[in-house]
């Protein structure tokens, strides 16, 4: 599962520096995810970082990418190189 950043986002910027794999980045309206990059930083923390520092809970679960532990798991690697 890959995360996703609602319309409720305010662009208070303390997200992007926290994610691990480079993967959220300044969208036209809203900060956005690189579902490709996105392991929901498996691999590097328990927890997704974003997710612990957004004042507003705006950093969901992307409905449209249902991904397993194992599949992040695999992801991080690949980014990785490993």
């Amino acid at each position: 599962m890959a995360l996703l950043i609602t319309d409720d986002c305010i662009n208070c910027d303390v997200c992007e520096p926290e994610c691990p794999n480079n993967a959220i980045s300044q969208g036209d309206e809203v900060y956005v995810v690189d579902a490709d990059k996105c392991t929901e930083c498996v691999g590097h923390f328990d927890v997704p970082q974003c997710k612990e520092v957004c004042p507003v809970d705006c950093i969901i679960i992307d409905p449209a990418r249902q991904e397993s532990r194992e599949e992040l798991q695999k992801k991080f690697e690949t980014l990785q190189g490993s």
